[in-house]
């Protein structure tokens, strides 16, 4: 678990410290504003395009091998923004960061689920959600340090101290996890004969549930509504989640008046530190299939909630609550993401895992391409100094993600029940 997370600790933060670059990049390489949306949004297509074909390879090649090559690959090419000259650049890298890391978090979703039982899944998917707070809360105060060291101790500018640096701990991270990862129990050398005997027997018997109640094979998967129903969930988290980051430095650096730098980066590392201890409880205290639905639904609809108030004190001058409105919004949907993913992993395995995971995970990822160009239309189309209504159109997608969410108590898996009844082999 530390090494995956790690491991999306520096994936998160190498896709998303483009917001601490954004205006410096306008300056001195004269990216524009259309660009660095289409770029921060680009980077989904690459990723939505070779996320299942990674995902299948991970299932035939073996967790370890595969995410270390991915973390390696994409690190190289995050070290790369370094020399970005221009707008064509810094959209091709964005792309190109998108196809090396497409299949980092379906994989582990997947690996996971051949790990642990339904029962303790959604704790294993809350700590590594971890990363993402870690990334922001560390990765935040980091990056603006890193931009401040390169502008006074180096001859390179702030920014590509920043892309270098980061990109360059992905690689270390990779080679380490192709050290440190196992790829499944029963390779496990922590584990005596019994352990994973009983491991196998409550991993088999939530296999055979799965393939009785799920899609089996590729095609199946392709086409099963519920694989579709959680893409859309998924859809509309990712637009909250990446609408909310890409931008988080700048409506801080808004918000209390400084430029960015440490300052804002401290600040913005806040919402991060709450939303770490969220994310982690309600993980650890989701072990049924109820209080799955009914939190999913509620944390949606508090993060719509939330976005909608943090629009509205960035249009008064509003800093405090500002910063509380978008810390409630983070603490939200950091916690509902390990909920989401305990639905599809309840139903789908093997092939269909897979296929089924890396659709959703692909498909869903799109919100982070839809996000930002759809704020920065919306506040081309409606100006405000604030630029409220492109946050407001975040929060409408929270609200539609926790109707459909509140809808899944019309469907069950055949799986979601070894969390309530008492049939479940013997260890489990």
């Amino acid at each position: 678990m530390p090494m995956l997370i790690i491991l999306y600790f520096v994936a998160f933060l190498d896709r998303t410290n483009v917001g601490f670059a954004e205006a410096a990049l306008e300056v001195d390489r004269g990216i524009t504003a259309g660009a660095f949306a289409l770029g921060a949004g680009i980077f989904f297509i690459g990723y939505a395009l070779f996320e299942i074909p990674s995902n299948l390879l991970l299932n035939k090649l073996g967790a370890r091998f595969w995410l270390a090559r991915i973390a390696v690959t994409w690190g190289i090419v995050a070290s790369l923004f370094a020399f970005v000259v221009d707008d064509t650049m810094f959209v091709i890298l964005r792309f190109l960061l998108g196809v090396t890391e497409a299949g980092l978090f379906p994989g582990v979703i997947m690996f996971l689920a051949q790990w642990f039982p339904n029962k303790r899944r959604v704790q294993m998917f809350a700590l590594f959600y971890l990363a993402q707070p870690f990334s922001q809360m560390l990765g935040a105060p980091l990056s603006g340090a890193l931009i401040s060291f390169g502008e006074q101790f180096t001859p390179w500018a702030g920014w590509q101290v920043m892309f270098f640096t980061e990109g360059m701990l992905a690689v270390a991270a990779g080679v380490a996890a192709l050290f440190l990862l196992v790829d499944s129990p029963q390779k496990a050398k922590f584990l005596d004969d019994d352990e994973k005997a009983a491991m196998k027997a409550v991993m088999d018997h939530e296999d055979a549930v799965k393939h009785d109640d799920g899609p089996r094979g590729i095609g199946a998967a392709m086409i099963n509504w519920k694989v579709w129903y959680f893409t859309v969930i998924y859809f509309c988290l990712q637009i909250a989640v990446y609408g909310t980051t890409f931008y988080l430095p700048q409506q801080v650096s808004g918000l209390i008046g400084k430029d960015v730098g440490w300052e804002v980066g401290l600040v913005s590392a806040i919402p991060w530190a709450v939303g770490l201890f969220a994310c982690y409880y309600v993980g650890k205290f989701a072990t049924t299939i109820r209080r799955r639905r009914v939190w999913g639904t509620v944390f949606f609809t508090v993060t719509g909630a939330a976005i909608l108030l943090s629009a509205w004190a960035g249009a008064n001058g509003q800093a405090l609550l500002g910063i509380v409105a978008i810390t409630i919004a983070v603490s939200s949907f950091l916690s509902v993401g390990p909920l989401t993913w305990s639905f599809p992993t309840a139903f789908l395995a093997g092939a269909a895992a897979a296929t089924g995971i890396g659709l959703i995970n692909s498909l869903g990822n799109l919100g982070g391409f839809v996000a930002p160009i759809m704020r920065t239309a919306i506040n081309e189309a409606v100006p405000t100094d604030s630029g409220a209504w492109g946050v407001v159109s975040l929060g409408v997608f929270a609200f539609l993600a926790a109707a459909m969410m509140a809808c899944t108590r019309f469907f069950r898996a055949k799986a979601d029940a070894l969390l309530d009844e008492e049939k479940a082999p013997a260890g489990h």
